[in-house]
């Protein structure tokens, strides 16, 4: 959520800002609303100030007359003030509607662009494994391994699912506690979070109302099944005054995804790319507006780190303007490179949204020694969505006979297994 007064004293600033982005939002109607709303608390001040002068002058009315006319006028001034507080709250429900419709602000350091083609490439780390052969893509790899399901899972959940069998199952299960681990090890402190939840944490996040057609919901319930731990890790402490002492907070969490993916449609359809459920392991911090800058440095080192241990050859992207997620003011994407499709598979994307959740979710901090609070910033990234980081193993580790070697921090978790090789009969 934007700050009200901002959109108030530089409406040229935010429209700018818009541009920049390639979005719409009202902000005509916002400062219109605005301003019906500051001239109705205006005239309600003077109301009760005037019924309060009535009140007093009653007792000294001269006669009973005087003092019924005084009476009537305090009556009639308090219909008023039920009036105008009736069309605030109206005024107050539209201007939140309104103000749900403005992406974040963007970062001084955000780079302009219309789209994905004008992000630029800050790094390369690794160079792409030589083969001695063609290699394959991972839906290929995994199908000739038996591990990955995919016609099972479309034939009984529909398209853009996959199922993951034996040592499929194992090596993703392996992946997850590694890098919960890993977080952990660097100060995150792990949750356990719920998968679905209502429609306030959905806004506090930012999905809503802005992603309404690429979630999942239990109408009857009023559930929404959660695209991402974010959404849960947001609103850990909405409605909260943390002290300043405690930040900043990091946590991790693992937690199955759901996505339509309505707006992505015709889009990787082949393999495990782009798909309806997936497990995701997320980092998140709430922080201070100082600590902000220094909290996203540190959680990209983070992911890069992981990405090196995996032996996975990736890059390192700004975004720009133009390609900016609705909630974030300042993103990096981490990408890896999968051989066998020859292609750069997004990983991980890495955000600081400054203070726009938090406003959202009012979380608050109070300053050390201070009594006014302000709003904390958040941070958040994927340590990783598992479905990728799967494919860019299968396709980076093959082997001409068909079998997949085990990333090396992954083999005491898969009981030193070092290869996954095709079983003797992948049937049943």
């Amino acid at each position: 959520m934007l700050s009200l007064q901002w959109i108030r004293e530089a409406p040229d600033e935010v429209r700018e800002m818009l541009a920049r982005r390639g979005a719409a939002a009202p902000v005509d109607e916002v400062l219109a609303l605005d301003r019906e709303r500051r001239s109705i608390l205006t005239e309600v001040e003077q109301l009760r100030a005037e019924r309060n002068r009535a009140g007093k002058a009653i007792g000294r009315a001269p006669d009973a007359a005087a003092r019924e006319a005084l009476i009537a006028a305090q009556r009639a001034g308090a219909g008023r003030i039920d009036a105008l507080d009736a069309r605030r709250r109206e005024v107050d429900a539209a201007l939140h509607d309104l103000l749900a419709q403005f992406p974040n602000r963007l970062h001084p350091d955000t780079p302009v662009g219309a789209g994905e083609a004008d992000n630029p490439v800050l790094r390369t780390v690794g160079l792409p494994r030589a083969f001695g052969f063609e290699p394959k893509p991972h839906w290929e790899v995994g199908a000739a391994l038996g591990i990955l399901e995919i016609d099972r899972a479309a034939a009984m959940a529909g398209t853009r699912m996959y199922a993951l069998r034996g040592q499929g199952a194992r090596l993703q299960r392996a992946l997850i506690n590694h890098l919960l681990e890993q977080n952990e090890e660097a100060g995150y402190e792990p949750w356990y979070l719920p998968n679905m939840v209502r429609e306030e944490a959905m806004f506090a996040s930012g999905q809503l109302p802005k992603f309404h057609d690429n979630l999942y919901r239990d109408a009857e319930e009023d559930y929404y099944m959660v695209p991402t731990a974010e959404v849960p890790l947001t609103s850990l402490h909405r409605d909260e005054i943390l002290d300043a002492a405690s930040l900043p907070l990091r946590y991790t969490a693992h937690t199955p995804c759901f996505r339509r993916e309505k707006m992505s449609a015709g889009r990787d359809v082949r393999g495990i790319k782009r798909v309806h459920q997936f497990e995701k392991v997320e980092m998140y911090q709430f922080t201070t507006p100082e600590g902000s800058a220094a909290a996203l440095e540190e959680m990209v080192a983070h992911a890069e780190r992981l990405l090196r241990d995996l032996g996975l050859t990736y890059r390192v992207l700004q975004l720009c303007s133009g390609d900016l997620g609705f909630g974030a003011a300042i993103s990096y994407d981490l990408e890896v490179w999968a051989p066998g499709a020859a292609e750069w598979l997004e990983v991980s994307s890495i955000s600081d949204c400054l203070d726009f959740q938090a406003r959202r979710a009012n979380t608050r901090f109070r300053p050390e020694g201070g009594s006014a609070t302000s709003f904390v910033h958040t941070l958040n990234g994927s340590s990783f969505g598992m479905t990728r980081v799967l494919a860019a193993i299968l396709e980076t580790y093959q082997r001409e006979d068909g079998g997949v070697n085990v990333p090396d921090v992954l083999q005491h978790r898969m009981g030193r297994l070092m290869q996954i090789t095709p079983p003797a009969d992948a049937g049943g």
